[in-house]
Formats: structure tokens, C-alpha cells, sequence
């Protein structure tokens, strides 16, 4: 009995959210343990890459992500991207026993949502129809449609690097994100082709020796560090608990629109599928704002509210200069047992 392509991506993608979710949290656990003993990742710090636990995490999400490409290869985007949902119920139970960032019993309800959600994807998703060739891959690339998303979206990019994360980086996880999502989408069909160049190649129809293949591999390369450079620097500034739901959404969404549009995913569908497609898919967005609006903050360091023993505030009476206020200082140590 032979297994499908979209079985095979299927178990591909379930194995990929495993080992993703669980370097969300070895990543963030590493970034905390260095930005104690240094600059931080998110003000341009790169202590992190002398932090074991970090490269634990790296390579977790390495093995994740190779599991990933390889799902891209034998099932369609609107298959595998949703998928993703799963690495978020890891990271979120894993955060609430080594971060201490707590799951409330609302967020098992965007659990469950979020796997009734990918089901429901899974049972209605089209047949992958692979290309035979990088060249159609590149005809498909270079199709007005696509050219005009990819210059809109390469816009917004420069755009959120060179204005808003200067003014806005650490205070708007959209920043951080958005460039992650949308390089993110670019790493996905970039991945696409070489997947399928490779594929074809194993078949004995060697695709390396087009520009195209070298081309799309250059692409992903590029896209890949950017992403991984904004993923960490959202890692460390903002709570694992906030960046795992919103980058799922926010890149997944990408994603599918990406590809869509390049590959034509739901060709051939008809309407009923993709509109159950589409309702599985906002069940499981709809799960991952659950899971994030029910979920404790991390807790705040020691250090960040004492210092050798004592908390001191003031009477925060705003029409007070700073050197008026009144302060109130505790030194009595029984008071952090």
C-alpha cells in the first residue's frame, strides 16, 4: 500500500511543530541566561551565541525546520503552514513548567481549537501538484501577480527596518514580527523550489545545473538569517508566551497568501473544500489568540525589582518634581521569602 505525498508532508509537519516548539523555549531560557552576563539580543547584544542552551535551541529548530522543508516538498503550503499551530501547544506547556509562564484553563480551550482547527485543514487539503521542472517554478515566480506582492512586501520590509524599528523595536512586537512573517513567507517558497530541484534531482532529472535553482537558494539563505536575526531579537525582547502565537498567525497567514499566489494551491478546488479550509483555518487562529489573551506575562526578574535586599518607590504623585517625591525604602529581607 503506497503512501501519498500529502501523508508524507503530513507527518513531516507534525514532527517539524515537536521540535519548533521546543527550541522556542531553549532559545528564550539561553537569551535570558546571556543577557545576565551581557548586552541583550534585543539592543544588539550577541553574547547568546557563547550560550549552550541557545545552540541547543538553534538546533532544534534546525532539525524543525529541515523536517519543515521537506514537508513543503510532498504536500501544499495551506496543508503544512497551519500545522504550525501544534508547535505553539508545545511551546505554551512547556513555558508554563521551565518559564514559569502560566496556562490558564482558557488556553487548554485555544489548544483543543487549535488541533480541531488543523484537523478539519488536513481532511479538506488539495493534492500537491509538483512542477516538473525549476524552470516552470521560475515561471510561476515571475508571473505578474507574484512580482507585484513581492515588491509590495520587500517595501513594507525596508519600511518597518530603516523607520519603525529604530522609533518602535522595543516597545511593538508588530515590528520584530512583520519582518520575521514576511521574510519568513520568502524563506517558505524559496525552500518550495530547491525542495522540488532536489526532489526532481534524486529522480534523475538534475535540476542544478539552471541559474534558477542557485538563484532560489541565494533567496532562501538571505530570507532564513533575516528571519532568524528578528525571531531572536523578538525572543529577548518580548514574552515567549506573546511572540509564539502572534509569529504563528502573522507568518503562517503570510504563507499561505504567498503561496497561493505562486503555486496556485487551491486550483482545481472547489468552493466547498476551500471555504472549509478557510474555516479550519481561523479556528486555529482563532485557538492561538485564546491561548496568548489567557496566559500569564513572564514573571519579572528578582533583579528588576530589588537590589541587595530592598524595594524602593515613591508616592508617584505626578504634580511632585522627581527630587520631591516622597520614597519609601524596605531593607528588611524577611520580606522576600
Amino acid at each position: 500500500m503506497s503512501v501519498s505525498d500529502n501523508s508524507r508532508g503530513l507527518v513531516l509537519a507534525i514532527m517539524s511543530s515537536l521540535f519548533i516548539g521546543t527550541s522556542f523555549i531553549l532559545k528564550k531560557k539561553g537569551l535570558l541566561r546571556a543577557a545576565a552576563a551581557g548586552t541583550r539580543a534585543g539592543v544588539g547584544g550577541y553574547t547568546y551565541l557563547v550560550e549552550p542552551l541557545w545552540w541547543a535551541g538553534m538546533i532544534t529548530m534546525i532539525v524543525g525546520e529541515v523536517a519543515n522543508f521537506v514537508a513543503y516538498i510532498y504536500a501544499p503550503a495551506v496543508l503544512v503552514a497551519p500545522l504550525g499551530a501544534l508547535s505553539i501547544i508545545i511551546s505554551a506547556v512547556l513555558a508554563h513548567f521551565m518559564l514559569k509562564e502560566r496556562l490558564r484553563r482558557m488556553g487548554i480551550v485555544g489548544c483543543v481549537s487549535c488541533i480541531v482547527g488543523s484537523v478539519v485543514i488536513v481532511i479538506h487539503a488539495p493534492e500537491e501538484h509538483t512542477p516538473s521542472s525549476v524552470q516552470q517554478v521560475w515561471n510561476l515566480a515571475t508571473q505578474p501577480a507574484f512580482l507585484i506582492y513581492v515588491a509590495a512586501t520587500l517595501s513594507i520590509v525596508l519600511v518597518l527596518m530603516l523607520h519603525f524599528e529604530p522609533l518602535y523595536g522595543q516597545t511593538n512586537i508588530l515590528v520584530y514580527l512583520g519582518i520575521c512573517s514576511m521574510m519568513g513567507a520568502f524563506t517558505v517558497v524559496s525552500i518550495k523550489a530547491i525542495g522540488i530541484a532536489i526532489k526532481l534531482t534524486l529522480e534523475g532529472i538534475n535540476q542544478f545545473g539552471y541559474m534558477q535553482t542557485w538563484f532560489f537558494l541565494s533567496v532562501a539563505v538571505v530570507c532564513m538569517i533575516t528571519q532568524l536575526n528578528y525571531l531572536n531579537k523578538a525572543l529577548d525582547t518580548f514574552s515567549a508566551a506573546l511572540v509564539s502565537p502572534i509569529y504563528y498567525v502573522m507568518f503562517t497567514t503570510l504563507t499561505i497568501v504567498a503561496s497561493a499566489i505562486m503555486f496556485k494551491d487551491w486550483s482545481g478546488q472547489n468552493a466547498s473544500s476551500i471555504v472549509s479550509e478557510l474555516c479550519g483555518f481561523i479556528t486555529v487562529l482563532s485557538g492561538t489568540v485564546i491561548l496568548h489573551v489567557t496566559r500569564d506575562e513572564e514573571p519579572a526578574s528578582t533583579a528588576d525589582i530589588m537590589t541587595k535586599g530592598s524595594v524602593t518607590w515613591y508616592d508617584g504623585d505626578p504634580s511632585k518634581h522627581l527630587e520631591e517625591a516622597h520614597f519609601i525604602t524596605l531593607n528588611n529581607s524577611d520580606y522576600f521569602n
